[in-house]
């Protein structure tokens, strides 16, 4: 399964996801992270090739240090390739968000988070991956 499958599947609360977005570097244009999480649904990737740190979607309103927690495959692999899947009503604003890794030790696909977007404009949203 690719990790947009494995999002695609994933449907949060029924929500059909709309757009796909792999995780690209900023800076480099690298493709592998680390990825981290919080509690509070927010998550940060940093650039295995320059070191940039990015926040995926809004997730830096969010973001508090002291919660962070490094992303771990059950294979125990910490680098990832990530994408972010977007749910989007009729009008184009985002509905929900879901976050997938794929291990870049096993090949393992999966949905590491999701969350709702309650409020507008969002459209943005898509394409911060």
């Amino acid at each position: 399964m690719t990790l947009e499958e494995a999002i695609r599947e994933y449907q949060e609360d029924g929500y059909e996801v709309t757009h796909v977005v792999e995780s690209v570097c900023g800076e480099c244009g690298e493709k592998s992270f680390h990825v981290q999480m919080t509690e509070d649904q927010a998550l940060r990737r940093t650039c295995l090739g320059c070191g940039l740190a990015e926040f995926i979607a809004d997730s830096e309103e969010h973001w508090q240090d002291d919660d962070a927690e490094e992303c771990e495959c059950t294979c125990g692999g910490e680098e990832f390739a990530a994408a972010l899947g977007s749910s989007c009503r009729p009008d184009g604003e985002v509905r929900w968000l879901t976050v997938g890794l794929r291990c870049l030790k096993c090949g393992l696909c999966g949905v590491y988070e999701d969350w709702k977007i309650d409020y507008m404009p969002s459209r943005h949203l898509i394409q911060q991956a």
